[in-house]
């Protein structure tokens, strides 16, 4: 940054691979009434900004900024706020989809969508928290209400989504299964998951059975083949919110039941994954750590599909 009066964002002004993204400066935001000013110190990086950095998603045309989740210390508060003060540390998620905009060095948005940082996280862990966070306690608590001794598939469970599910399943009392390639199967056993399925050698849908809830962070035909998998009355939540309306004539057929959704920025939730956290039950596992100029990188890593748990961005 060059004054006060500036900030920088990572933008891009066409879609395309991860060579469009540029660090540029933009004017610093001001809060508005309800509004905190968050100096970001970490943002983390989930498939959903690559998505529309390729294809532009719900965003449409650039230029935009991306980045949804971040950690970060309030620089100020607009007229009406109460529940912070500057100096005060706080992590959230913007709104999605069209909060965006937290790989920056500065946001500004409503004070309800955050809530004070984990103590016991520094603002790299806390920043790899809320998108996943939400997506999964939305997932398995509000929507699919999974209790203790249940039976649990988790797809993609060493990824972003998938690897804090694990954990708020166990916490929940659930008997977790998560597929991932087999290289990741001690990872999946260090989170608490009972049994690990490699997805390229066996066919999940043959292979596990009377499941009362699958997590579905695939989407497609992974969609479909796991309403096979459930028990009468069981249910499949995807995270991906389009697709074939297939996915819900099969699950009347199969007499399970079968949503899409999308996650929503709630401090009420974010507090239960704080307590979580401050329990020692949940912890997200950062990947690789990268400064906000090389998100283009981050992107790289990002797509090839092989990341295990999340990638954050630094602004210092």
């Amino acid at each position: 940054m060059t004054d006060q009066a500036t900030m920088r964002v990572v933008t891009q002004h066409s879609l395309g691979e991860p060579d469009v993204l540029v660090v540029a400066e933009h004017p610093r935001p001001e809060p508005r009434t309800n509004e905190v000013l968050v100096r970001v110190r970490a943002a983390s990086v989930n498939p959903t900004d690559w998505k529309h950095r390729g294809n532009g998603g719900f965003l449409g045309k650039p230029p935009f900024v991306l980045g949804w989740d971040l950690s970060g210390v309030v620089e100020a508060v607009g007229i009406g706020v109460a529940r912070f003060a500057p100096g005060d540390e706080v992590f959230g998620m913007l709104s999605y989809p069209f909060g965006h905009g937290a790989h920056a060095d500065y946001v500004a948005a409503p004070a309800s969508w955050f809530a004070p940082k984990p103590a016991s996280l520094d603002h790299v862990q806390a920043a790899a928290l809320p998108l996943v966070s939400l997506t999964a306690w939305q997932a398995l608590v509000e929507y699919a209400d999974v209790r203790p001794g249940q039976r649990v598939l988790i797809h993609a469970a060493a990824g972003g989504v998938g690897h804090v599910a694990v954990q708020i399943a166990k916490a929940r009392g659930a008997y977790v299964i998560g597929t991932a390639s087999t290289g990741k199967h001690d990872f999946l056993r260090e989170l608490g998951a009972d049994e690990a399925i490699d997805y390229r050698e066996v066919d999940v849908a043959e292979a596990v059975g009377d499941i009362d809830v699958v997590l579905d962070t695939i989407g497609g035909e992974t969609s479909l083949r796991s309403l096979r998998t459930l028990r009468p009355g069981g249910i499949v939540v995807s995270i991906l919110p389009v697709g074939s309306d297939d996915f819900f004539r099969e699950a009347d057929d199969l007499g399970v039941r079968a949503i899409r959704m999308l996650v929503d920025s709630s401090r009420h939730d974010l507090v239960s994954v704080t307590d979580l956290v401050e329990q020692g039950a949940l912890r997200a596992t950062v990947s690789e750590v990268f400064p906000l100029e090389q998100a283009a990188e981050a992107h790289r890593r990002g797509e090839t599909g092989r990341t295990t748990g999340k990638m954050v961005l630094t602004t210092d």
